[in-house]
């Protein structure tokens, strides 16, 4: 309920305050549950591609700091987040998004970098994929990367790209994973010119307390 809740509030303020979001190739979405898989650009990421195919919902991984205060830990829990241990991840990082995905009606958002401040894609999005049997659907986000900056009215472009999919039989060897990371980025690549030919995306510098 508050998933739902929160969307019929922060669409419409964002659409008041920023214009409405512009939506490409929405017809490459597909039934069911998926992964959708994108570079992480600023931490709206998560809200602003959410929101981009509403009314299906989302589960989120979140960083375990997150959920240390009480408040936090259960406003994000229902949100359908879950935490995750970035430097130490274990098997639940996996389980947890593939059970999610088996035997729910949550889809999920991965970003193969791991973070803002990286751009080498990382192999659990393609794990849990196979793993959960969904496809992978590239997506791309061009705007305000900071909350402030929507006030400016740039306008928000997200951007679907064709859905991925892994034979369940195919064991992911390294080559088969550096084919699919491939794949990824070459729709990532290929999503920000069809959106801006001339989009460049500057990497901020990694704060000096993210050890991630």
């Amino acid at each position: 309920m508050l998933y739902t809740f929160l969307v019929k509030i922060v669409n419409p303020f964002l659409t008041l305050i920023n214009g409405r979001l512009k939506i490409y190739n929405q017809e490459n979405i597909p039934e069911g549950n998926y992964i959708i898989v994108a570079p992480h650009r600023t931490w709206m990421d998560p809200v602003l591609l959410a929101l981009a195919v509403w009314p299906k919902k989302f589960s989120f991984m979140a960083k375990k700091e997150l959920f240390k205060n009480p408040l936090a830990n259960k406003f994000l829990r229902a949100l359908n987040a879950y935490p995750v241990d970035r430097k130490n991840p274990g098997p639940s990082a996996i389980k947890k998004p593939v059970t999610m995905l088996r035997k729910t009606n949550l889809s999920t958002i991965i970003f193969p970098s791991g973070s803002r401040y990286s751009s080498k894609l990382k192999g659990g999005a393609t794990v849990i994929a196979k793993m959960a049997n969904v496809p992978l659907v590239p997506a791309v986000y061009q705007g305000p990367l900071k909350f402030g900056q929507l006030f400016s009215r740039k306008p928000r472009h997200i951007a679907f790209g064709k859905p991925i999919y892994i034979d369940r039989k195919q064991r992911l060897t390294p080559e088969v994973q550096a084919d699919l990371e491939k794949q990824m980025q070459a729709a990532f690549d290929s999503l920000d010119k069809q959106i801006n030919p001339q989009y460049k995306y500057v990497m901020p510098p990694k704060p000096k307390n993210d050890d991630f």
